[in-house]
């Protein structure tokens, strides 16, 4: 297997990182600038790429295309950095792309200040998730993780809002112990499975023939279920989000709640249920399941008596997070297809509530929802755009969270009548706190503080340079809102295998 002459993966992987690299040469600001345009459009490009000319492309083994190998000079202990796309790995490429481009423009617009710094570790925080998703390799799925991660710690501490150090601390502390977890887990798999190699390819055709014995598969299931859901903000494990989220500046929470938090479910999906079926029905029902509803209900009401801005949308990504674990955990092909649908638009959709949460503080001056009303009035397009996003996030026809949640749902209603309903319990309190935030901001009456100030300085509406990253995202959610079998067709050819052998070891 030889690179081709042309491979958007490794492009997309590398040219953030060359323009990081200029801008930490001591390349001057002016020209950091125009060359971080590149830098975050050229993934984005690439990614559209590969998703238009991935139903064409020739399918190797497993129903991966776009297949090549680097060499690392680590082959000797069966490390190279392999890179591909299936079904489930293209979706989230296409993800990473579009929400790193959303969240390029909006930083370089920000006026942050030591703006070169800002602009170098995002976009080493986004050449890491394009090699996440491109890996095929396990080793350097796991490498391109920690790079991306490494930059969130630093940006919320230095760049961060009200209580900024504490949540660093946390979030360093809370994904460190996710990520040594699924680390063990990951080398368990390949010290166990005799393969020699972190090939993923190579791992699923080994363990394939030569089961791992069940006992073994649940302790590495299990692992890889801690370590992973830490990452995901997994209840009880998910306090470190919203309060990271809510400290993190604007361009770091949409990468990282919308596209790296995804880490730990595909790394379930695309890993951990064809390599250990056996362990996956184990750990699946009775702990997924009830984390799941934990996600779900506890944090969906604590998402309810949130009244600042910013904090309720961080709840609100821990929550739906629970629908994706009740998807896993059913181990069907709708459900687990469902999960990698829910993750696109949860993270386009999340994305863009951070977005335009922080247009509205620019406005107000505050997170504080009490302290805003009637934004409509001066700001229809942020109010527009705020509504598109609400819309989306409780899973609207006609965005592409719909096709999240539907399938998850339908798969849910064949294992248990009663956890579907409360799963759909999850979406009334998804309407009751994105509803009522969307009126007290834009639609109701100002308050007293903000009327008073809103006279004598009328706020702005969005700036074209604000719209357009928002435009990326809402684009997004409709058109695969609109066409899903751009991206479920492939989906449901790649988890055939996975979930069949999750099935047939019940």
């Amino acid at each position: 297997m030889h690179p081709p002459m042309f491979d958007p993966l490794i492009v997309a992987i590398a040219a953030p990182l060359a323009v990081a690299v200029a801008i930490a040469l001591g390349l001057p600001k002016r020209w950091a600038v125009r060359l971080s345009y590149l830098g975050f459009g050229i993934p984005a490009f690439m990614a559209l790429v590969a998703w238009f000319h991935f139903g064409d492309m020739p399918k190797e083994a497993h129903g991966y295309a776009f297949l090549s190998r680097h060499s690392t000079g680590l082959d000797r202990l069966g490390i190279s950095l392999e890179l591909g796309l299936n079904g489930i790995s293209l979706p989230l490429f296409v993800l990473a792309g579009l929400v790193g481009f959303a969240a390029g423009l909006y930083a370089i617009q920000s006026g942050a200040e030591r703006m070169k710094t800002y602009l170098l570790l995002l976009l080493v925080m986004l050449s890491g998730l394009m090699g996440m998703f491109a890996s095929v390799d396990v080793f350097f799925f796991y490498f391109f993780h920690e790079l991306a991660l490494i930059p969130t710690f630093i940006m919320v501490g230095i760049w961060g809002g009200r209580d900024r150090t504490y949540a660093a601390m946390t979030m360093t502390i809370y994904l460190t112990l996710g990520a040594m977890l699924s680390l063990l887990g990951l080398i368990a798999i390949y010290v166990k499975s005799g393969a020699g190699t972190f090939d993923l390819l190579a791992l699923r055709d080994a363990l394939a023939s030569r089961p791992l014995g069940e006992t073994t598969q649940k302790h590495i299931f299990g692992l890889l279920l801690f370590g992973f859901g830490i990452l995901v903000s997994l209840w009880p494990f998910h306090s470190w989000a919203p309060l990271g989220y809510g400290a993190a500046p604007s361009s770091a929470a949409m990468m990282h709640a919308g596209v790296l938090k995804k880490f730990g479910l595909y790394g379930l999906l695309q890993i951990a249920l064809p390599l250990l079926p056996f362990g996956a029905v184990h750990w699946g029902h009775p702990l997924a399941l009830a984390a799941g509803v934990g996600n779900v209900l506890v944090i969906g009401f604590v998402t309810m008596a949130q009244r600042d801005l910013k904090q309720m949308v961080g709840y609100s990504s821990v929550m739906h997070m629970g629908y994706a674990f009740l998807g896993i955990a059913v181990g069907s092909v709708m459900g687990a297809g469902g999960v990698v649908m829910l993750m696109v638009g949860h993270g386009l959709s999340v994305s863009l509530l951070f977005l335009l949460s922080t247009s509205v503080y620019h406005r107000t001056q505050t997170f504080d929802m009490e302290q805003m009303g009637g934004l409509a009035k001066n700001a229809p397009v942020l109010a527009s755009l705020f509504v598109a996003a609400t819309f989306a996030s409780i899973g609207l026809p006609g965005f592409a969270n719909f096709w999240g949640e539907l399938p998850i749902f339908v798969s849910l209603w064949g294992y248990s009548h009663a956890l579907t309903v409360v799963a759909l319990t999850g979406t009334v309190v998804s309407a009751v706190y994105g509803l009522r935030a969307t009126a007290r901001v834009f639609f109701g009456p100002p308050s007293e503080a903000f009327g008073r100030v809103s006279v004598s300085h009328p706020p702005t509406d969005m700036t074209w340079s604000e719209r357009l990253p928002a435009l990326v995202l809402v684009s997004a959610l409709l058109l695969i809102g609109l066409w899903p079998r751009s991206l479920s067709t492939g989906i449901n050819r790649a988890l055939a295998g996975a979930t069949a052998a999750v099935e047939s070891s019940r």
